[in-house]
């Protein structure tokens, strides 16, 4: 049976190897900030919020054709079922988003510029699509679809 010797030396890489990580630890936690979150936690009562915005990406292929794709963000978010819950979202890119929740009765559109807040709750776990008539498909610079997960 093999007993463990501990030498100066051995005790000294250990500790060196243990301030090593504190420091590395203590100096990635003061430049890494974590996270930020696009939802606020609940205040009073309030259902939180949860943020999106409308954006774009342009690119020029290599014969000079110029693409472009829109898209929701973040483009995908997550509740609790029977959570009420505000969802904010801001034109950004694109003049319009006209947008229907897959699955219910909601609809409404996105202007550049402005705030659209919707009050939602889902009875049902699964995956709902929050699609852009726009942009659904990759012909009119799409798909631009966010995915509701709820659980």
């Amino acid at each position: 049976m093999d007993a463990w010797v501990l030498s100066a030396r051995k005790i000294g890489l250990l500790l060196g190897a243990i301030i090593i990580a504190f420091a590395a630890y203590y100096i990635g936690s003061f430049f890494w900030k974590g996270a930020i979150s696009t939802s606020t936690e609940p205040v009073n009562g309030e259902p939180r919020v949860i943020n999106l915005v409308t954006g774009e990406f342009k690119a020029e292929t290599a014969d000079g054709k110029e693409i472009e794709a829109y898209r929701w963000d973040p483009g995908t978010i997550f509740v609790e079922k029977d959570e009420p819950f505000k969802l904010s979202i801001y034109g950004v890119n694109g003049k319009e988003h006209p947008f229907y929740i897959e699955g219910t009765d909601v609809k409404g559109v996105v202007e550049q510029g402005k705030e659209t807040v919707l009050d939602l709750q889902f009875k049902k776990e699964g995956i709902y699509r929050l699609i852009c008539t726009t942009h659904s498909e990759i012909a009119s610079d799409g798909p631009m679809i966010a995915y509701i997960v709820v659980d």
